[in-house]
C-alpha cells in the first residue's frame, strides 16, 4: 500500500484507471449506556460521501445524497446513502472511471459531512477515509486518512482529484470545516476551498 498523507503533495495516478474513495464510521452512544446507549448505536450516525465535480474553481455536478449517477454514464457514481454506520466495510463509496468522465471535468473534490440535521462527527466513532486504486476490478488501498476527533467541524474535505496537463493527480486535502446542514450551496461552496 502506498501511503499518501496531506503534507506529500500531490501524486501521480499514472496507470490508474478506476478510483474508489469510500468512509467508514462506527455509530457511537456518546455516554449513554445501557438500553439508550443500544438504541443509539442502533439507530447510529449519519454521514454523507458526496463528490463534487468541478470545471476550474465552479462545480457542475455532485454524487451522493439522492445523485447517484450525476453524469449518467457510471463515470462517476456513488454506491447510495448508509445512514447508520453498520456496514462492515466502507459506509458510502464513490467510483470514477476516468476515461467516461467528461474532458470538461478538471478535477473532484471528495467530501464527507454530517450532512443531515442532527447528525455529526461527535457522534461517530472511527472515522476512516480510504482511497483505493479500482483498476481491473482489484482494489489497492492507495491512502487511509482519518481525521482528529478533535473539533466541532461537521464537514472534511478529505481529496481531490485533478488534471495536471495529461497526468491525473490525487491530493490529500483534510480540509476540516463547518458548512449549514441541510444547505447544499453551503456544502458546494465548502468544496471549492
Amino acid at each position: 500500500m502506498i501511503t499518501l498523507k496531506k503534507e506529500d503533495g500531490a501524486a501521480d495516478l499514472a496507470g490508474i484507471t478506476k478510483l474508489s474513495v469510500g468512509v467508514n464510521w462506527d455509530p457511537s452512544a456518546g455516554s449513554s449506556g445501557g438500553i439508550l446507549g443500544m438504541a443509539r448505536r442502533k439507530r447510529g450516525v449519519d454521514l454523507d460521501l458526496v463528490a463534487v465535480l468541478m470545471q476550474g474553481g465552479e462545480p457542475l455536478r455532485f454524487a451522493g445524497l439522492d445523485s447517484l449517477d450525476p453524469i449518467g454514464n457510471g463515470a462517476v457514481a456513488h454506491s447510495g446513502d448508509e445512514q447508520t454506520g453498520a456496514a462492515s466495510s466502507d459506509d458510502e463509496t464513490v467510483n470514477v472511471v476516468f476515461s467516461d468522465v467528461p474532458a470538461v471535468i478538471d478535477s473532484i473534490v471528495f467530501i464527507a459531512a454530517a450532512f443531515k440535521k442532527g447528525s455529526s462527527f461527535e457522534k461517530a466513532n472511527n472515522v476512516s477515509f480510504k482511497i483505493y486504486d479500482a483498476t481491473g476490478g482489484d482494489t489497492q488501498q492507495v491512502a487511509d486518512i482519518r481525521p482528529s476527533l478533535l473539533g466541532a467541524e461537521n464537514a472534511d474535505a478529505i481529496a481531490r482529484t485533478f488534471r495536471n496537463g495529461p497526468v491525473r493527480q490525487l491530493e490529500v486535502l483534510d480540509r476540516k470545516g463547518r458548512i449549514k446542514q441541510g444547505d447544499m450551496q453551503a456544502l458546494l461552496r465548502f468544496a471549492i476551498g
